[in-house]
């Protein structure tokens, strides 16, 4: 096994180390992506390849992976920076754009997994998961819980988040934490603190972004480093309406 990787040894094998060396991933934005991003680096996948137009402000620095240095500078341009200066022999392309219904198809083609880390401000992260399905593409998606990770699959052939959302109504975030919570309830396991996350965050007078946390952004780093190793080495996975859920509390 290559040196840098040595210390992923037993847990990893030198074949799986192999693999996921050259296997491309597609990272659709990179707030919560940031944090995927190096914790996918340093595991051992060198192949991604970022869009986001964002720049990087203030109020990012307390859950996503930049510095004060990086505020106002291009986020793509940030983190392209940081990951080279982890693996400078990686291969990691940038594209300082947002993803829109028009250019997604060819922004997705050639790549064998992609995570969605869009926001749901309009409906390109559907559109993103929909175009993904039909070039056989599955795509994760991440969700900081402040105190707990969520991650569920988009796979080829599952459903899509789309059927999640209500009627008069387009899918948004707290549409998969609020099914989540419920399905962890009906089958004995409820997430009470969330819950009350959820219902103070939708009593909220202003207009807000959910509350998200670092802690929640280095758990589902983790979680969906080894949900990206176990479909590249062909292991078993959850597909949506399954979930993967991680808490600390």
């Amino acid at each position: 096994m290559e040196k840098r990787y040595n210390r992923n040894r037993i847990y990893v094998t030198k074949e799986e180390q192999e693999i996921i060396k050259n296997y491309p991933i597609l990272l659709g934005g990179s707030g919560i992506g940031s944090v995927i991003a190096e914790c996918a680096l340093r595991f051992g996948f060198e192949n991604i390849t970022i869009i986001d137009g964002d720049q990087v402000e203030l109020t990012n620095l307390n859950r996503q992976n930049y510095t004060e240095e990086d505020i106002t500078t291009d986020k793509t341009a940030a983190l392209e920076k940081r990951l080279k200066a982890i693996n400078s022999n990686a291969k990691i392309t940038v594209h300082p754009t947002f993803l829109t219904s028009e250019n997604v198809v060819a922004y997705v083609r050639g790549h064998k997994i992609a995570i969605n880390a869009l926001d749901f401000s309009s409906d390109v992260p559907l559109v993103f998961d929909k175009i993904c399905q039909e070039q056989n593409i599955p795509v994760l998606h991440p969700y900081n819980l402040g105190w707990a990770g969520l991650v569920t699959v988009i796979s080829p052939d599952s459903l899509s988040l789309s059927s999640l959302a209500k009627p008069e109504e387009s899918f948004n975030e707290v549409n998969m934490v609020e099914y989540a919570t419920s399905y962890m309830r009906f089958w004995g396991n409820p997430q009470k603190w969330l819950e009350n996350i959820i219902k103070e965050y939708k009593e909220e007078v202003e207009v807000l972004p959910p509350p998200q946390l670092a802690i929640a952004s280095w758990i589902v780093a983790a979680m969906c480093t080894h949900i990206l190793f176990d479909i590249a080495t062909e292991k078993e996975y959850k597909r949506f309406p399954e979930f993967y859920f991680s808490s600390i509390k």
